[in-house]
């Protein structure tokens, strides 16, 4: 299943469960949510930190959807922008963009 399946599969299931699928401010407040969930269950080394994972990936989906964006599009633009992006380290160790 590639990023746009999820992302379609993802918004069929929000409108069957008759979940949010116009409020972008509420969307993105219930993804910060969910990585808070993520890094709790990361942080305390409980079982299910994948299963938090996935759920951010499905909100990030979701809220694409209600905007229109077409993720699968954008994440590989970006990650043919980070291929070329060149990094330098300052005198903390901190990466710091050059080009």
């Amino acid at each position: 299943m590639d990023l746009r399946a999820i992302q379609a599969a993802a918004a069929a299931n929000k409108r069957v469960k008759g979940f949010n699928t116009s409020d972008v401010p509420l969307e993105v407040a219930l993804l910060t949510a969910e990585i808070g969930e993520a890094f709790t269950a990361w942080r305390r080394g409980e079982e299910g930190f994948d299963l938090e994972l996935a759920d951010v990936l499905l909100f990030v989906v979701g809220l694409a959807g209600m905007t229109g964006v077409d993720l699968q599009a954008a994440v590989e633009r970006k990650m043919r922008i980070n291929e070329g992006r060149v990094y330098r380290r300052d005198d903390r160790g901190v990466p710091i963009k050059v080009t």
